[in-house]
């Protein structure tokens, strides 16, 4: 079982990096191809349409391969796109290429999440922490390594770096043994034991309001997440004169104490309530995205960036858990349209912020991201009363055909 986390540790290391790797090169990259950052935020958009897709694909690809083929399939995709990437195609070509590396590290971190959820049975939240802690890595390794690159003159080798890691978790996932869980993995995704496999599970009404805005809050916030960390280096190139190299750079200072807070927050979590810890995390990273925007030193900006990461890093996997505590049951299903609806965040969010960071400059749209900020507080208020008002216990599913309530696992 260790080798298996382990090895998903590294894959999501590797979809961490892929993530960011845009990012951090964004300037560099519409500058040699001669575009805008509306252009850029199409191509950073396209990426994650395509990871919308790779994690709406992967109930049924697991199901129709298994999944340990879904993950070599899903690397497979990646390393391919950031291959292409790394020859620097025409500009359109990169547009029609973006979704492929999408569908590659969304469908990756569905299926290992899923994976984790469904075999882990002992330290479950310890083995999602890990995960999320190398995502953090990658996100963190990157634009560092990226920095280097840019003052290098060779920017462009941030997508073979991880064309080279995705190719290399995927020869692992084909040729590693797991010992009893080999079968398990390889094996197709299928109904629960003792449910039969037409019968479809439904929410009860009761839950979705809490659903939606759970559903909400998840697209705001990583849509939020991933326009303030690909953007970035772009508005404190402008608002604080900050060198490219060191704007790039900024964005380790942010993965980096989000990577020193994940270390922290489930148990800190654990011991305050989930909500509570939400709620003091929103609240606080709202804060430093309001001094951010109210700073034009660039080492205050720092400050600011690097305790934005520490507060909002537990975020993502937290609101899971907490979601998924409101409305027991249905864990599967919940925790796919929880990350599906993220993924709409980050498609829509930050193509919206490249038109806005052209049009507007760099002060607006800072200020515009923390106003989405500030909205997931309202969001969290919402699902907190949704949550009282059916006695802080929702139904858990009904099936098509009975309208019965079911109990155990979602389908």
């Amino acid at each position: 079982m260790q080798r298996l986390i382990w090895l998903g540790c590294l894959s999501y290391m590797v979809i961490g990096m892929a993530h960011v790797v845009a990012g951090a090169v964004l300037v560099q990259l519409i500058g040699a191809y001669g575009v805008e950052y509306g252009d850029g935020g199409q191509f950073i958009m396209n990426q994650f349409l395509g990871f919308l897709a790779g994690v709406l694909a992967a109930p049924y690809v697991t199901r129709r391969l298994g999944r340990r083929a879904s993950l070599i399939l899903a690397l497979g995709c990646l390393t391919a796109a950031e291959a292409a990437y790394s020859l620097l195609p025409p500009w359109g070509w990169l547009l029609a290429i973006a979704p492929l590396a999408g569908v590659g590290f969304g469908m990756t971190e569905a299926v290992l999440g899923a994976i984790i959820i469904e075999f882990v049975t002992d330290g479950k939240a310890s083995a999602m922490a890990k995960l999320e802690t190398f995502f953090g890595v990658g996100a963190l390794v990157m634009p560092a390594l990226a920095g280097l690159l840019i003052r290098l003159e060779v920017w462009q080798m941030a997508f073979p770096v991880v064309t080279a890691l995705s190719g290399i978790a995927m020869l692992l996932w084909m040729t590693m043994t797991f010992g009893k869980m080999d079968a398990l993995i390889a094996g197709r995704a299928s109904a629960a034991p003792g449910r039969p496999a037409a019968e479809r599970v439904r929410y009860a009404p009761a839950a979705w309001p809490l659903l939606a805005a759970g559903m909400l809050y998840f697209a705001l916030y990583v849509g939020m997440e991933m326009s303030y960390s690909n953007y970035l280096p772009a508005i404190l190139l402008e608002r604080t004169g900050m060198d490219e190299a060191a704007a790039s750079a900024s964005l380790s200072v942010f993965w980096g104490l989000m990577v020193v807070g994940r270390l922290f927050a489930g148990r800190i979590a654990d011991r305050s309530g989930y909500f509570r810890y939400l709620l003091a995390s929103t609240a606080g990273g709202t804060g430093m995205l309001i001094l951010l925007a109210l700073t034009g030193s660039a080492a205050l900006s720092l400050i600011w960036v690097g305790l934005a990461g520490l507060l909002w890093s537990g975020v993502f996997a937290v609101a899971l858990l907490y979601v998924n505590e409101r409305i027991p049951g249905m864990t599967e299903r919940t925790t796919s349209l929880l990350i599906a609806s993220g993924g709409i965040g980050s498609a829509l969010l930050p193509r919206a912020t490249g038109r806005l960071m052209d049009r507007l400059g760099a002060d607006v749209t800072l200020w515009l991201i923390a106003s989405a900020a500030a909205m997931l507080i309202v969001l969290l208020g919402f699902m907190a009363l949704s949550d009282r008002m059916n006695s802080g216990r929702l139904p858990i599913g009904r099936t098509a055909e009975s309208g019965r309530h079911l109990s155990g696992p979602g389908a």
